[in-house]
């Protein structure tokens, strides 16, 4: 921040705290409402403008009578100087503060002959392009004051009317006189003493104060080790390549959103990995946990008549499997191999994953629950991860599910720890699980997750197999799932390698994963299903072994309803 911008913000608020009085200078109190479509926005708080001719305030009515919900910002216009000075109050007893002397200077209009009178004054046009959202705005100068609902347009004069890209629409309902008013000195009541901060630091924190963030993992390290050590608040299991935290989430309300975002780097490992995020249902008298405590041999047992035993992958009445929240997948040695050196690529340091949560509130609102994540390597660096959730205000009126059951989740997530992976799909049953409703689910749907594995030529991990789901020995859905787009992230993945036909191998496509991204999970509508017991059959045609390779299929189920 340049000192003057300093010096300004600390003089503007040394007179809000003296509440040194100048002389009375008249000026105007303008309320603006705002439409969209042609149709007033529903429950809104009209903007207020108070202006004279040395300074503005940008404010609103439910901000000017102390009613408003944190964070809400004000903007101040000196126009002596030309500052903006900008305050957010975050909460009660703390706001942030930030100063700027050439943000309004900078504004470029294209100024228009059109003319049209609102609220009997006579308003010219100006119009201007931001980020491809074409602005007009209606301004006049009868009145012999700057200022305007937006910080867009506080030079031109006084802006009545804003219209962006011909359909929201900011207007003038109001105009009155106001003897003496000091726009400076209506926010001693609003605002709290604070060191000023640069721009960006300022837009950040105000970004980050409009939603909750729920921080799980920082800069954990994922890896095969017989010294992984767990402490007071990571749990580590299965050599190390399971992480797990308790986090309490708060009250989630109706409308927000909630979303998981994980950042995952190259430790040592070159080879992309499965990598899992799950939730431990503890509402049942045995869970995964017992599992990771004591042994996967402990968990139940499925089998399908293939003569092999599957260990905690399908619901019973006693026990709730692994609820995924996001099935991602590594990419070959991102950051540990950017050292690799190829003309044309600048490798990516980290993948981004983030993923739409919003179904499992139910499972998660107002709950303490284990979170954990997976990673499937056999290497002492491994992996470096990151991860929180963040919780979202919302207004969507979308249709959320209050309820959901975990049936069943095949990914061995124990692996390093001696649970079977997933081959039960060369027996004609496949996977089948019996559960049921003791009250109506409408609208139910499957959350369902796939990916096929079996990393050679004729491997289910490279060729295309469908998957047919059946309810109570109905089909109900069916679809190959198989990502063609995967040479889309060739720079998460400097480890690759090149072929001699040119291609990479995180360029081949997959059975629904690429190297460096999150699967996408399918919902599968089942319409309303009413209390009782039903049975969810998957069957895939899963391909034979050869020689010391064998194919596995990944899947897991979620029933969600309201």
């Amino acid at each position: 921040m340049k000192k003057t911008y300093t010096l300004a913000l600390c003089c503007f608020f040394i007179i809000i705290q003296a509440q040194t009085i100048t002389k009375a200078t008249s000026g105007y109190k303008i309320t603006y409402s705002k439409s969209s479509n042609g149709t007033l926005v529903s429950a809104q708080d009209p903007i207020l403008v108070y202006t004279n001719p040395n300074e503005t305030l940008v404010t609103s009515e439910k901000m000017n009578s102390g009613k408003a919900e944190f964070p809400y910002e004000q903007s101040f216009i000196n126009r002596t100087t030309n500052h903006l000075i900008q305050i957010t109050q975050l909460h009660k007893n703390q706001s942030v503060t930030t100063a700027d002397s050439t943000s309004l200077a900078k504004q470029n209009f294209e100024f228009l002959a059109e003319t049209k009178t609102i609220l009997g004054y006579k308003c010219q046009k100006a119009k201007t392009i931001i980020n491809s959202n074409t602005i007009e705005l209606w301004y006049t100068n009868e009145l012999k004051v700057s200022g305007a609902p937006t910080l867009l347009g506080q030079n031109i004069g006084l802006v009545l009317e804003m219209i962006r890209n011909g359909n929201f629409v900011v207007t003038a309902t109001k105009i009155e006189k106001v003897k003496g008013v000091q726009p400076r000195l209506l926010l001693q009541n609003t605002t709290t003493k604070s060191q000023p901060l640069d721009g960006l630091t300022y837009k950040d924190l105000v970004w980050k104060s409009r939603f909750t963030t729920l921080p799980v993992f920082k800069n954990e390290i994922i890896n095969f080790s017989d010294v992984s050590q767990s402490n007071d608040s990571i749990l580590r299991f299965a050599n190390g390549t399971i992480i797990l935290k308790k986090v309490t989430f708060p009250i989630v309300a109706k409308s927000d959103l909630i979303f998981l975002d994980l950042i995952e780097q190259s430790n040592g490992d070159a080879y992309d990995r499965t990598g899992s995020v799950f939730v431990i249902p503890q509402d049942k008298k045995q869970s995964f946990l017992d599992g990771l405590e004591k042994g996967s041999q402990t968990l139940p047992i499925y089998e399908n008549g293939n003569g092999k035993k599957y260990q905690g992958i399908v619901a019973t009445s006693e026990y709730a499997p692994l609820m995924e929240l996001m099935r991602f997948f590594t990419p070959f040695g991102i950051k540990q191999y950017n050292y690799i050196s190829l003309k044309d690529k600048v490798w990516h340091d980290k993948v981004p994953y983030r993923m739409d949560i919003t179904d499992f509130k139910s499972a998660l609102s107002g709950k303490t629950v284990y979170i954990g994540t997976f990673i499937g390597n056999y290497d002492k660096g491994g992996h470096k991860i990151s991860m929180h959730v963040t919780v979202h205000p919302s207004e969507s009126k979308l249709p959320q599910p209050n309820y959901c059951l975990p049936l069943f989740n095949t990914t061995n997530v124990m692996e390093m720890a001696g649970q079977e992976y997933a081959t039960l799909f060369n027996h004609e049953k496949g996977l089948e699980v019996t559960f049921t409703l003791d009250k109506e689910f409408k609208n139910a749907k499957l959350r369902y997750i796939t990916t096929g594995h079996g990393g050679w030529e004729n491997g289910d991990e490279f060729v295309p197999k469908k998957n047919t789901l059946l309810l109570n020995g109905k089909e109900v859905y069916s679809f190959i799932p198989w990502r063609q787009d995967c040479g889309a992230y060739r720079l998460y993945n400097p480890a690759s390698g090149n072929f001699n036909d040119g291609l990479s191998s995180s360029d081949l496509s997959r059975s629904n994963w690429c190297p460096g991204t999150a699967t996408q999970p399918v919902d599968i509508a089942l319409g309303d299903l009413q209390a009782g017991t039903y049975t969810i059959q998957v069957i895939i045609p899963q391909g034979a072994p050869e020689g010391g390779s064998f194919s596995a299929w990944n899947v897991s189920g979620v029933l969600f309803g309201e």
